[in-house]
């Protein structure tokens, strides 16, 4: 069989039936003749590729250094090419059937210690327009556990000051209401009230608005958490993510069960919100060592 009219057929199929943008389909290409590349110094072909034959590829990539989204992106792009190449008869078996993505290279996202997050809060005093926003942004980030565009997509009526809950749209366009917290509460109301009027520029229901009476975009967003958090001394290396995963794992680690988290963060499957019990039993094993006689 000929490997590049095959890719050829392949990337097709990804932007002709699938509906995947031009950006989409060239990550699929580079990842796939990294795997050509691999195949073709042990000199072989589609036809014999066996499951142990992709894991020593997998593990190849990952002694290089690669990061772990990295390779279990490569092991989609590759189950990805083999379900179409089964589909359409190139090849006889799918040597990827029931392979899952490899869980212990998983990097556990970064996590903010209660005390860290304070420090950030902290840090942003201030009758200003730009702080109120920020503040009241962060504070619902937190008390919420939104992620940035879910943020960013908030309108007036998606905020309820009364009840204390917030509405967002998440992956999917799916809707869900999560409480917000007494802090979050009166952080809005003042934004509202002293912050937000002196952004209006033009008629929006955005609740968060830039200097030009915009939306606020989650790049401006993402410069403010990293901004707050370079200014409250914090080392770590974040990510838009940061209080999101710090929200699920505080909740946990104070007794909150799995299921009423799930919900909060709007994850489909309970097996994505598992990861943050894994985090949780670093904290435990942390305070363990720090307070038992014999750690």
């Amino acid at each position: 069989m000929n490997k590049e009219y095959l890719l050829g057929d392949f990337l097709s199929y990804l932007s002709l039936e699938r509906g995947l943008s031009e950006n989409t389909s060239q990550a699929y290409r580079v990842d796939i003749n990294k795997f050509y590349q691999f195949l073709d110094k042990r000199n072989i072909n589609l036809e014999n590729i066996k499951r142990d034959l992709i894991s020593d590829y997998l593990w190849e990539e990952r002694e290089k250094g690669r990061e772990s989204s990295t390779v279990a992106r490569n092991l989609v792009s590759i189950k990805m090419f083999f379900r179409f190449l089964n589909r359409e008869g190139y090849v006889k078996d799918d040597p990827t059937e029931a392979m899952e993505s490899p869980k212990l290279w998983q990097r556990l996202p970064a996590v903010l210690l209660v005390s860290e997050v304070e420090s950030i809060f902290n840090i942003i005093e201030g009758d200003t327009p730009p702080l109120i926003r920020d503040k009241a942004m962060l504070e619902i980030l937190y008390a919420s556990g939104l992620r940035i565009s879910e943020l960013t997509g908030l309108k007036l009526v998606d905020v309820n000051l009364e009840v204390g809950f917030v509405k967002c749209r998440g992956k999917g366009g799916k809707e869900r209401i999560v409480p917000m917290g007494k802090k979050a509460i009166d952080g809005v109301k003042k934004y509202l009230s002293l912050s937000r009027p002196r952004y209006l520029k033009t008629a929006t229901d955005y609740l968060f608005l830039n200097r030009s009476g915009s939306k606020i975009s989650r790049q401006s967003c993402w410069k403010i958490i990293k901004k707050y958090a370079r200014l409250a001394g914090i080392k770590k290396i974040i990510s838009p993510h940061t209080l999101r995963h710090s929200f699920a794992t505080h909740l946990l680690e104070r007794g909150a069960d799995l299921r009423s988290v799930q919900e909060m963060l709007g994850h489909a499957n309970i097996s994505t919100t598992q990861i943050y019990t894994h985090i949780d039993r670093e904290y435990l094993k942390q305070i363990h060592k720090k307070y038992h006689p014999r750690p």
